[in-house]
């Protein structure tokens, strides 16, 4: 059996006036293109199924092995390793310049349409 996958195109004003035909239709399983002037802005489709059942204990049960080396005790040298860096990066000696104002004489960049007092 072959299925082939048709899409409904609509424009917005179609989707708002037929919203509640459209729902049932994507939840029986169709995919609408909904338009913007005939260019795709949106896809309508369905959301996949929900488990109803709890997924089983051991799906993956011989799939995985753990070699005996695993529990046996890293190296002094490794464990040592371990501690040997700095675990957080260091302070910087200087505050942030984000809040600061710009030096006198300079041109701070004003955000696009936000105008000069006057």
């Amino acid at each position: 059996m072959i299925n082939y996958m048709t899409m409904i195109m609509v424009n917005i004003f179609e989707a708002k006036a037929k919203l509640s035909d459209l729902l049932d239709r994507a939840a029986a399983g169709e995919r609408i293109l909904i338009c913007k002037r005939n260019q795709p802005v949106a896809e309508l489709r369905p959301i996949a199924a929900s488990r109803q059942a709890p997924r089983p204990v051991g799906g993956a049960r011989g799939m995985v092995t753990i070699p005996p080396a695993f529990f046996e005790p890293l190296p002094q040298e490794e464990v040592d390793g371990f501690d040997a860096g700095r675990v957080f990066p260091p302070v910087m000696s200087t505050a942030s310049r984000v809040a600061e104002t710009p030096p006198r004489g300079t041109r701070a960049a004003r955000p696009r349409g936000v105008r000069k007092r006057r």
